[in-house]
């Protein structure tokens, strides 16, 4: 008999912290400066990191005492990430609160946690830290490439 994967069977408040924790494909996205326009609301991704963001692992370099240092760094929780409308199209927990699968190049489903850079899906090698550019030139960092999926298709279910 072949088990369905946690995230096939199990709604998010039904996984442990081990389970929810491994939904990040560890992309970066997330840790990418936004910037939001105040009439519409639509927001713009930036090639600004964090600066608590290592631009090789994309990965946060301190992530359990993170709010720490960033304060307003976002939290995700079971409770809000269906309210976090800029996290992008191919993130896990975005994927799996919609009810959809996971893309081939997830750790979780290649087995492989560097499939993600691999595939070109990844903040890797394509930001520059906050603490290297001027505040009020953030809008010359704009970039669309956060918003697209790439050429990975879904694994099948």
């Amino acid at each position: 008999m072949n088990e369905l994967p946690f995230w096939k069977r199990k709604t998010l408040n039904e996984m442990n912290r081990e389970e929810w924790e491994s939904l990040c494909d560890g992309c970066g996205l997330c840790c990418l400066n936004k910037l939001e326009e105040w009439d519409s609301g639509d927001v713009y991704f930036t090639s600004v990191a964090c600066k608590l963001l290592d631009g090789q692992s994309c990965r946060c370099s301190n992530y359990e005492k993170r709010r720490d240092f960033v304060p307003d760094c976002v939290q995700l929780t079971k409770a809000n990430v269906q309210e976090i409308a800029w996290l992008p199209p191919t993130c896990g927990y975005r994927l799996v609160s919609e009810g959809r699968d996971l893309y081939w190049w997830h750790r979780l489903v290649s087995g492989d946690p560097e499939t993600v850079h691999q595939a070109g899906i990844s903040a890797r090698g394509r930001t520059i830290s906050e603490t290297e550019i001027d505040p009020d030139h953030l809008e010359d960092y704009i970039v669309d490439w956060p918003l697209t999926v790439g050429d990975g298709e879904r694994a099948k279910k």
